[in-house]
């Protein structure tokens, strides 16, 4: 699969992958930023932002795209940073493929099964009847009786496309999206170890990073570290986006 990207800057790469229902446009203004000293490259994955659409969607799948990618455009090794869903895939290329990656950056997800957390969104978006709707102000009202919090509606109408007719889509693949969320979010990567170093990042109001997970993190990642960002939720890159930024760059130094 031919996934969607854009790439900023010159040096060692950085790819940078977005989390569920999300796209690589969520993370230009931080990519911008690493681009004075790197070379990174924001992807959108599978059935979300504009890349393809496809009914096979699972992190193994999503892997795959990932060394597809590299080698396509002749990245020999990157760092990747990926957040949430963009982390487990990460994660997941990591065990397979540890000599393809300098650094390892992963926010504010841990490689163990979860319950989903979802299902408000796929209602939320079912609710919208794309074929008859004339603004986002009027998406955004029919959302607001599932999601009361304006930022994860904005969040989600994103990725609201206008068509040149005037008329909408949603840009991710919300059928395939709606049939796979339970495998989705009870995924935890395969058999395997990454021995090099991995940097976890939580925002500290976050519930995807619990104490408990310790173990299963050590086992799969023995040579990790967390930081905690303060006053931060699962979205930490976009609510502490300067802190995030510092922690980040800090470890990409090292």
């Amino acid at each position: 699969m031919e996934l969607n990207y854009k790439v900023f800057g010159e040096g060692k790469d950085l790819i940078v992958l977005h989390g569920l229902f999300g796209s690589l446009d969520n993370w230009v203004t931080l990519g911008k930023k690493w681009s004075e000293n790197y070379r990174v490259w924001l992807v959108d994955q599978r059935n979300h932002g504009k890349s393809p659409h496809s009914e096979e969607f699972s992190y193994q799948a999503m892997a795959d795209d990932l060394l597809h990618f590299m080698k396509k455009h002749q990245i020999e090794k990157a760092m990747i940073l990926g957040h949430s869903m963009g982390g487990k895939t990460a994660m997941e290329f990591a065990i397979h493929h540890e000599e393809m990656i300098y650094k390892l950056i992963v926010v504010d997800i841990a490689p163990v099964k979860y319950r989903v957390h979802h299902y408000k969104v796929i209602q939320a978006l079912n609710a919208v009847d794309v074929s008859s709707l004339n603004s986002r102000s009027q998406a955004d009202e029919i959302m607001q009786e599932y999601l009361p919090e304006f930022g994860v509606r904005q969040f989600l109408l994103k990725n609201l496309d206008r068509k040149s007719d005037g008329s909408y889509d949603w840009k991710f693949n919300l059928k395939v999206l709606e049939e796979q969320i339970l495998p989705i979010s009870e995924w935890a990567i395969s058999e395997g170890k990454y021995e090099k170093d991995v940097l976890f990042i939580k925002g500290e109001l976050s519930e995807y990073i619990l104490p408990e997970y310790a173990s299963e993190i050590s086992q799969k990642f023995p040579s990790y570290d967390l930081e905690i960002i303060s006053n931060a939720g699962h979205w930490v890159h976009a609510e502490k986006p300067a802190e995030f930024f510092e922690v980040a760059s800090h470890f990409m130094k090292d």
